[in-house]
């Protein structure tokens, strides 16, 4: 019952996505710098396969944060199917071992380009050094940082319009990228994206999720709960109601 009361993952050719992809019960999924290589070399065969632009990356320990842009809308589904069959054979081959690696679902959620791309994009590198990894995101060796912002050749990146809007030339986007990260991401923001992440909704403004929502023809945000006792429409409700009381 409960997969049947699942939405279907929001998928729109065009439109950036952000994927995170969990081991089963937060377990290791790369073990020793051969794994993290070969996930990243699959996972440009595969994308390259489906015609998917891979924009961000980082590969943690138990899980990956991915930030693409497809072609079809059935395109980063088939990344992350044939790319997760591929890996967990992989390992288990590898490491003489068996059953599952992966959480049975990836999260995902439709990025508003205009307000959230690069902001995802920080999000997504900057992963290590909120886990206190390392000090700044160019120390971790399995992210996109090193590609976006430094002079490193990764294959595997796509550069999408927001990021080429940067400057002129390449060594102008790598420098103004990298400024990006001057800044720490607010809370506020942090939270909006790990909420539209792990929910599967929309990250972006509200035009932009009706836009979403009219071209998928569902909804792209939580459903309004009137009866929630703790939403600020209910408690103005219910001060109104007061007010009005003899």
């Amino acid at each position: 019952m409960e997969s049947m009361a699942r939405l279907a993952r929001l998928a729109l050719e065009g439109v950036p996505c952000h994927v995170i992809q969990r081991g089963n019960n937060r377990q290791v999924t790369f073990f020793s710098g051969d794994d993290y290589a070969v996930y990243l070399d699959r996972l440009k065969d595969y994308a390259d396969k489906y015609q998917v632009a891979v924009h961000a990356f980082v590969l943690m320990t138990n899980h990956v944060h991915l930030l693409m842009t497809p072609t079809t809308k059935t395109g980063i589904a088939q990344v992350m199917q044939s790319l997760g069959r591929f890996y967990v054979r992989y390992i288990n081959q590898t490491y003489q071992r068996s059953g599952t690696l992966w959480e049975g679902r990836y999260k995902s959620t439709l990025v508003d380009e205009e307000r959230y791309f690069l902001t995802v994009s920080r999000y997504i590198e900057l992963n290590p050094v909120r886990a206190g990894m390392v000090d700044h995101p160019a120390d971790y060796p399995w992210s996109s940082y090193s590609g976006n912002a430094g002079d490193k050749k990764i294959a595997l990146l796509s550069p999408h319009a927001c990021y080429q809007a940067l400057g002129q030339s390449s060594a102008e986007r790598r420098t103004a990228y990298a400024a990006l990260f001057q800044e720490a991401l607010p809370d506020k923001t942090l939270e909006d994206i790990r909420s539209a992440s792990n929910k599967g909704w929309v990250l972006g403004r509200e035009d932009f999720k009706q836009q979403i929502a009219e071209a998928l023809g569902r909804r792209t945000s939580p459903a309004a709960r009137g009866g929630d006792r703790k939403s600020e429409a209910f408690k103005k409700a219910q001060g109104q109601r007061r007010q009005k009381s003899p």
